[in-house]
């Protein structure tokens, strides 16, 4: 028994201090470099200016399933989901909902949907 924690031991030091060291291709010394032209590194590309959109998300309640269990806040990654005085749950800040859908899932009633989000759905005009 002690034999395979020791084994264990050293495996899991040998693989954390190999797994931080870059990988480099170990040359002996005296060896031939090959005579293709080395890689010419490309400039970088400019980084995009052009934040990525964050998704929305909209989060309905049927109150008319709730029980007011208290679940879909316990389970909110972000805790968002706040309770009115008679204890059903509603979300003052939408726009701070991530789309986890943990609420969703554990919900035992099904009483919550969320759904994305789509601002632009439509074209400038207004027509489809």
């Amino acid at each position: 028994m002690f034999f395979y924690k020791y084994i264990a031991v050293h495996l899991i030091k040998f693989y954390l201090k190999n797994r931080l060291r870059p990988m480099v291709k170990k040359t002996r010394p005296g060896a031939r470099q090959s005579k293709k032209a080395s890689p010419v590194s490309k400039p970088k590309a400019k980084a995009k200016t052009k934040e990525k959109e964050r998704k929305l998300y909209n989060v309905v309640f049927f109150k008319n399933w709730c029980k007011a269990c208290g679940l879909c806040g316990a389970f909110c990654s972000k805790k968002i989901i706040k309770y009115d005085e008679t204890g059903f749950p509603f979300i003052k800040e939408m726009d701070s909902c991530i789309g986890c859908r943990l609420c969703e899932i554990h919900c035992p009633d099904f009483a919550i949907t969320i759904r994305e989000r789509h601002p632009k759905r439509r074209g400038e005009n207004g027509k489809s």
